[in-house]
């Protein structure tokens, strides 16, 4: 595994708030040379530890409106191949495992209200799953 030092971090943490920072900002910024920055990125793009870049929307500007977080339950041990199903599912954003009495959340997108509830219907029938409990996203404050 690949180690980050606090310099890698705070190009991260830069990163994170915009992946759009030109490298000559960042070599500003951490006070190091603009080669020493694109030798760092460059390393943490090669070592999987940077895997791409990102853009983040507001959520009123996205199509699809209706926005959830499900928990779900594995029966057993069946959580990989859950996820693997999952995975495959369109309207399925984002998979998180967790503890406690979830296995899985799932962020569940979709452009209605019939589109939702047809996406619930295709999840719940996924082999393995024991039980959901679907909480619709109404306003989101921070992203």
């Amino acid at each position: 595994m690949f180690k980050i030092d606090d310099t890698d971090r705070e190009i991260l943490s830069i990163l994170r708030a915009d992946a759009r920072t030109p490298v000559a900002v960042l070599a500003q910024r951490l006070r190091i040379a603009r080669g020493t920055v694109q030798n760092r990125l460059r390393k943490l793009e090669d070592s999987g530890v940077i895997t791409g870049y990102t853009v983040r929307l507001r959520p009123e500007s996205e199509p699809q409106r209706i926005r959830a977080w499900m928990s779900i339950a594995v029966e057993g041990n069946a959580a990989p191949e859950v996820i693997h199903a999952l995975r495959g599912e369109p309207a399925v954003g984002t998979l998180h495992t967790t503890n406690g009495r979830w296995d899985i959340v799932a962020e569940v997108r979709s452009e209605s209200l019939e589109a939702f509830d047809a996406a619930l219907g295709r999840i719940r029938l996924t082999p393995g799953i024991a039980n959901t409990e679907t909480s619709i996203l109404l306003s989101t404050y921070k992203a």
